[in-house]
Order: C-alpha cells, then sequence, then structure tokens
C-alpha cells in the first residue's frame, strides 16, 4: 500500500519527503519526524541528517544537573555544541522576569554582579522562589489553564464573586507549596457550593460533558482527543472508545441552585453516556489505561486518583513540560497541550527525567523549578555559534521571549514608578493579580493575554505584531508614564549628572551600563542640549527610547 499513503515531514529544511512515493531527501544539518499513514494506521520515525565531512569535536561540558546530562547526549547525536554561558546581567534579568515576573532594582543588579560566589546564582534562584511574586507569576499562569473567568450572574455562570473565591483557593494551595497533585486531585473531585467549596467552579465553568471531558485530556494530560469524539483519531492512537469511555467519568457530575440564588452546588448522582456507534453506555475507562474498578468511591475520585498518582507519567510528564515552556518559550513537545505520535518530543529521555524528578519531589514544583533555572541549558547565551545557528528545538542556546503583556505592563510600572490601577483591586496591584479573565485593558488585550474562553495554550498571544509596536511608540501607555512618574526629575533635584541619570536608566531597563559608543552618542546629544529644561526633555526621549527597544521587550 507505499502508493496508496500519505508521507510527512516535521522539517523540510532538514529532510523532505514525497508526499505520495515516500522517497526522502536530506538537506541540511538537523532532524525530522517522518510519518507515513495509511486509512487509520500511522507509524513514523525520528531522523537525523549530519552532513558527509562535517568536522565536530564534542566539548568538555561539566554539566550541572540532570538536565544538562540528557540535552548534552541529545546535541552530540546531532553535532551541535551549546552556546557559552551568559554573562551576569543577562542571567539576572532573566532569572527575574522567569520566576518573579518583575526586573531586578538597581541595587540587587550591583550586589549580584558584585558578588564574587561562584554559587551566587543558585542562591539567587532559590531567593526568587521565596518570593510571594512567584506565586502570583504561577496562579495566573494556571488561573488561564483553569479557565478563571466570570461568565454571568445567574447561578448557572461563574460570577465575580466565584471567579475571585476560586482565584483566591487557587492562590492559597500555590502560595503554600502544596504538591500539585494534590491540588489537582482536589480540583477533579470537588463537592459542594460554589461560594463555600471554590474548588468546584471548575464544573460551573464548563457544564457540557463533552467538552469538560477534552479539557482535563488537554489540560492536566497535554492530549486533544476532540477528534475522537466522532471517528477514531486519524494522526494518534485516540479511539471513540478512548473518548467515551473517559467522558463517562464526568456523566455523574450533578448541579443544582444554592440557598443564594447566584449559588451552585456540585454533587455526584447517576447518569451515563451512550457510545454512538453501539448505543452502549460507556464503561468508565481510563485515557491510555484500562477500564476503571470503581468500588466505594465516586467515578470522579476514582478518576481523580487515577491522573494524579505517582505512577502516572502522563500528569507528570505533562505538568513538567508546562513548566519548563514557561522557561525556555518552548516545550520538549511543542504546543505542551498537543502530545501525538505526529507531535513527538525533541528530547524524550530529558522529558521523562523531568517527570520522574517531579514525582520523587512529591511534585514541588518549586524544587522542579530550581532544577530548570540552576542548569547549564537554562543559563546558555542566545548568541549562537556555527553549529547551532539553525536549532530552535533542542536547547543548545537561549530562546529570545517577548514578555508577556502582564509582565510588560509589569514592568512599565516598576521602571516608571507609576503604580497600575485595575477594577477590584487595590492601587499598585499588579497584572498578574487580575483574577478574572474577563477584566482586561487595551494594553493588556493588545499584548495578547488570554481571555480565558478556551484551555489552549495558544490563547496567550506571544509574537510581536504591528499593533504592539504602534502601542508602543505612539500610545500613551510610556510617554505617559515617564511623566507621571517622575523619575527623571527625581535624579535632577537630588543633583545627579545627566551622564549618571542615563546609566541609571539603563540599570533599570536593560539591567546593564550603556556601552562606549552608546555612551559616546548620548553624550553628545547631552551637550546639544541648551538649558537644563532641554536636557530633562533629553533624558526623557532615552527613557522613552529604551522602554521601545526590543532589548527591553524582550527577554534573552
Amino acid at each position: 500500500v507505499s502508493t496508496l499513503s500519505n508521507y510527512t515531514s516535521s522539517n523540510d529544511n532538514s529532510i523532505s519527503i514525497d508526499a505520495s512515493s515516500g522517497i526522502s531527501s536530506s538537506k541540511t544539518q538537523g532532524e525530522a519526524f517522518l510519518m507515513a499513514r495509511f486509512h487509520t494506521f500511522t507509524e513514523g520515525s525520528m531522523a537525523i541528517v549530519i552532513p558527509d565531512g562535517l568536522k565536530y569535536s564534542q566539548p568538555k561540558l561539566e554539566p550541572l544537573n540532570y538536565i544538562d546530562q540528557h540535552v548534552h547526549n541529545k546535541l552530540h547525536k546531532l553535532r551541535i555544541i551549546p552556546s557559552e554561558i551568559c554573562s551576569d546581567e543577562i542571567f539576572i534579568r532573566r532569572v527575574y522576569l522567569d520566576i518573579v515576573g518583575l526586573l531586578p532594582t538597581e541595587e540587587e543588579l550591583k550586589v549580584f554582579v558584585s558578588d564574587p560566589n561562584p554559587k551566587k546564582r543558585d542562591a539567587l534562584v532559590d531567593e526568587l522562589l521565596e518570593r510571594k511574586d512567584f506565586t502570583e507569576l504561577w496562579v495566573m499562569k494556571w488561573a488561564e489553564l483553569l479557565q478563571i473567568r466570570t461568565t454571568g450572574n445567574n447561578s448557572n455562570d461563574v460570577t465575580y464573586k466565584s471567579a475571585l473565591l476560586w482565584y483566591e483557593w487557587l492562590r492559597g494551595q500555590i502560595a503554600n507549596n502544596r504538591p500539585f497533585n494534590e491540588i489537582v486531585r482536589e480540583l477533579l473531585s470537588a463537592t459542594g457550593g460554589s461560594y463555600e467549596s471554590p474548588a468546584t467552579n471548575f464544573f460551573k465553568s464548563e457544564q457540557d460533558i463533552k467538552k469538560l471531558t477534552e479539557n482535563v485530556a488537554q489540560v492536566f494530560m497535554g492530549t486533544r482527543i476532540q477528534c475522537a469524539q466522532c471517528h477514531n483519531h486519524p494522526f494518534d492512537r485516540w479511539t471513540m472508545d478512548d473518548y467515551y469511555g473517559f467522558a463517562s467519568f464526568f456523566t455523574q457530575v450533578k448541579r443544582k441552585r444554592g440557598e443564594d440564588p447566584t449559588d451552585m452546588i456540585i454533587y455526584d448522582g447517576g447518569g451515563e453516556i451512550k457510545h454512538p456507534v453501539t448505543n452502549q453506555n460507556a464503561t468508565p475507562t481510563y485515557l491510555g489505561d484500562g477500564p476503571a474498578e470503581i468500588k466505594g468511591t465516586t467515578r470522579r475520585k476514582a478518576m481523580a486518583e487515577w491522573l494524579t498518582k505517582p505512577g502516572n507519567t502522563w500528569f507528570a510528564r505533562n505538568v513538567s513540560n508546562i513548566i519548563w515552556s514557561h522557561f525556555f518559550g518552548i516545550g520538549i513537545v511543542d504546543p505542551v497541550d498537543d502530545v501525538r505520535i505526529s507531535n513527538p518530543a525533541t528530547n524524550p529521555a530529558l522529558l521523562d527525567a523531568l517527570g520522574k524528578k517531579f514525582t520523587e519531589y512529591n511534585f514541588d514544583m518549586k524544587r522542579l523549578v530550581r532544577d530548570i533555572c540552576t542548569s547549564r541549558t537554562y543559563q546558555l547565551s542566545t548568541k549562537a555559534n556555527k553549529t547551532n545557528k539553525s536549532d530552535e528545538t533542542n536547547f543548545s542556546k537561549s530562546g529570545i521571549r517577548r514578555l508577556r503583556a502582564e509582565v510588560l505592563l509589569d514592568t512599565l510600572a516598576q521602571v516608571t514608578d507609576t503604580p497600575n490601577k485595575f477594577r477590584g483591586l487595590p492601587l499598585g496591584a499588579r497584572a498578574v493579580n487580575i483574577a478574572d479573565g474577563n477584566t482586561s485593558t487595551y494594553f493588556l488585550t493588545t499584548f495578547g493575554r488570554a481571555t480565558r474562553k478556551t484551555v489552549c495554550s495558544c490563547e496567550v498571544k506571544m509574537e510581536p505584531n504591528l499593533s504592539q509596536a504602534l502601542h508602543l511608540l505612539n500610545g500613551d501607555s510610556v510617554h505617559n508614564r515617564i511623566i507621571r512618574g517622575k523619575v527623571i526629575n527625581k535624579m535632577i533635584t537630588d543633583k545627579f549628572p545627566p551622564e549618571e541619570i542615563v546609566k541609571s536608566l539603563y540599570r533599570k531597563t536593560l539591567c546593564r551600563d550603556p556601552n562606549e559608543t552608546e555612551v559616546s552618542r548620548l553624550n553628545h546629544t547631552l551637550a546639544n542640549a541648551k538649558d537644563p529644561k532641554e536636557k530633562a526633555v533629553v533624558l526623557e526621549d532615552i527613557f522613552w527610547a529604551l522602554l521601545n527597544s526590543k532589548e527591553y521587550l524582550f527577554n534573552h
């Protein structure tokens, strides 16, 4: 059936494959996943291209932990040499933005860079993990995936009160560093009123059995089973039996109005779902596993126990991949919620190791984040070498990532000394603190804040676009904050020389001093200013230019 099959390559730049004949041709150095499909049968294999005559000498690199060992092993197969370690200035900016979603202060920058301790990077990671800002950032990330947002004001809706209580419940779980599998287990088996037991809002926000089934699989297992609702998945293992067997765990979720007309009580009752082909009640079946034996418990509790138990690699690998993606801008499986045969992990051994460590750590997110941020791999420079200039998926260099909407707005407020104000939050609250996915601003919407209408990881838009550039250049967000914050006026009042003010602005925004070329150009511009008032305007222009620079808008 070879001539009747369909063939695809995940990377035509390295390996192209004729869609009808299946004949593949190697091109540039790299790898590609080659897939053949006939009717309902799918097979695939990863292939690596090493050019003839390639000169390669394996570098002598000392892994800082297990992450580096697995990354180095893969890079050796590809004959890729990783980039050098980044500077202290780049590292502190990167790790602050990634762990707490803020920039270091000038004093924090100075202390870190001047510290001779060879373990100072590890110590900084430990310090940042204990800040409440770490909690706030990760509450926001999981609130996106759980779709915490208002949907209306009736008992069937997630009201603002419900959304806020749900958000605060999640914040409490993460702030206390509760094992993540326990958080998910409680969420998926929650019963009671949506006000008294906020986790039940997960079943209030989505009441369609099929959609709820798909959401649980996508968020907590990283797999999309939507196709299997009507037919066996054409590109993956999932069948209609799998789909309806898993859906049967949610058929007995019942809802009724509480004493408060806006409250809803979630409880377990009866109910079945029929397989559309056999017209028989579907048997509760663990996804990718087998039929469930449910004795002395509810279907939901049985499913929640199975999903979050230490032996379930689906859960541990998926959460580990979500965490990894946050720090690298790309998952080991990417998108993180689309695990399938035709979208394999770029480094299966690394993903397995992260999942095992996460389980070994009793699902402690902080410990896994520490492993990631203290690895050599995380600390690599963005500057490519000859061997890794085209590599985008094997973590041989650091990626350049645009700051997400909330973090960008928070850092603008931070460096311009202009507190944010959002509905329902006190003056000075951070954008990452906004509980309701339906509460936004023009700035946050323009820069891709998730609406939380779906569980898809694609909800957060990270791609730069023209609207964003125009808003920063011509809108009032940057210019008005510079004027309102009076950062420059305060330094002028304190008798700071213009040259020192420029250095301060660079440190606040880019976490470095201006280089010789920049100093020369800026000093020349300042020298042409006729009076102190004109100098102040020039300094404001410099501040504005820094806040519009790619170096500021991106983490690198």
